[in-house]
């Protein structure tokens, strides 16, 4: 991941949304979806973009995804952002 791929995708509402919602904890698209005035592929578009910029993970549950916050690339992320309120 890189930090400007992290920032395009948090740049999105819809995506920060998202985001906000897994803060609450892991859920299925569909479940996602519900509070989103758009469709049900276009959440999985967005959680697609969340996903290569490392800010959440999937897990297969049978036949569904779930998705959840990634730590890791928020971990990344916040070092990035610390270096600024250091100096």
């Amino acid at each position: 991941m890189t930090h400007a791929d992290a920032f395009l995708a948090i740049a999105d509402p819809n995506r920060r949304y998202l985001l906000e919602e897994l803060r609450r904890g892991p859920k299925t698209v569909n479940e996602l979806a519900s509070g989103l005035p758009v469709s049900r592929p276009a959440v999985s578009q967005h959680l697609k973009v969340l996903l290569d910029a490392g800010l959440v993970s999937a897990t297969a549950e049978g036949t569904r995804r779930v998705y959840a916050v990634s730590n890791p690339g928020f971990f990344r992320l916040n070092l990035w952002l610390d270096q600024f309120w250091d100096g």
